[in-house]
């Protein structure tokens, strides 16, 4: 008589986190990823400190086996930092990878609900779910109702305006009603959260570096979609967001906005949009240069001399607060 033992397969998830600067945003992280809903799932995470001023530093509990640190002695940028994470995620074999910033709050379910609609189409490469804004972090919070703080969507779904040449997040600022409840097809995923399986980023590869920061997410997306890939809204993943912690907080007000997004948006711009659209982004970009702000002439005249990455931002910026 044959006996069998049949051996559940686990599915191994690698979420990988960047931390710069934002170490109580990263242990907040940490406490909602320990909540996980982990039945079939192995999960590893990758914490990559993008060279913090102080170094981070895990505290005692949350040491536990499954979390790998890893410290670089430069600020690799969005970009360069979670590619460095991804690295390390595909070099430990995990089967998806989770990029996720590190000041968000992860729902206990949202890895098996993206997981449920990543698996079930071969063709899906990424999932990326509903996100709201944290409660208080909204951008319009006066607007409203005490008991609608904590429901206001951040992003649900999400898509490239070619005119424009930005990323659309749908239902932004609005009140969740249930008004975006059905898993469907989109055309921008944002870097704030994705789910890939290991072959896309195998086929499309990484983050390109050249973007350091911001429009690399949508670059990412264009790529995996021109390599024949899905990628998926799952609004019964959800998210909560900090928004922009990192960088100063949202909105374009600062130099550091004015300069990459300005550049970035010529590259992203430039290389996939219709022939249309990159005639008016050159348009533009003569109109920036005579009359936009100091770090938008320098992001222009960046991405003409094809200085990438860093570009040469923070040189810049080191001369200007030096000389006030």
């Amino acid at each position: 008589m044959l006996h069998y033992i049949i051996i559940e397969y686990m599915k191994k998830v690698a979420i990988v986190t960047l931390t710069f600067n934002t170490a109580e945003d990263t242990i907040n992280l940490l406490h909602s990823i320990k909540k996980i809903n982990t039945h079939d799932i192995a999960l590893d995470i990758i914490i990559v400190d993008n060279c913090s001023t102080e170094i981070f530093k895990l505290p005692d509990n949350l040491q536990y086996a499954n979390i790998k640190l890893i410290r670089s002695e430069i600020n690799t940028g969005f970009s360069g930092g979670n590619n460095i994470g991804i690295k390390e995620a595909l070099k430990q074999k995990a089967d998806y990878v989770l990029i996720l910033n590190n000041d968000t709050i992860v729902d206990p379910e949202m890895i098996k609900n993206l997981l449920v609609v990543l698996e079930s189409k071969s063709k899906i490469g990424v999932t990326t779910p509903k996100i709201y804004f944290a409660k208080g972090h909204e951008f319009h919070k006066d607007r409203y109702k005490e008991n609608e703080l904590g429901k206001v969507i951040w992003y649900a779904g999400g898509h490239t305006d070619w005119d424009n040449v930005m990323s659309i997040h749908r239902g932004i600022d609005e009140v969740d009603h249930g008004q975006y409840n059905t898993i469907e097809p989109v055309t921008f995923a944002s870097g704030c959260c994705m789910l890939f399986k290991r072959e896309v980023l195998e086929k499309v590869g990484l983050f390109d570096d050249r973007y350091f920061l911001y429009y690399e997410d949508a670059d990412l997306n264009e790529r995996i979609q021109r390599a024949g890939y899905k990628i998926y809204y799952v609004p019964t993943a959800k998210l909560v967001h900090v928004n922009a912690a990192s960088t100063g907080g949202a909105g374009n007000g600062n130099v550091l906005h004015d300069y990459f997004l300005t550049r970035n948006k010529m590259l992203f711009g430039m290389t996939y949009a219709p022939l249309r659209t990159k005639i008016a982004l050159i348009r533009e970009s003569f109109r920036l240069l005579r009359t936009g702000r100091p770090f938008q002439k320098v992001a222009i005249q960046d991405y003409y001399l094809r200085r990438f990455n860093k570009g040469t931002f923070f040189e810049k910026r080191e001369k200007l607060e030096s000389s006030q």
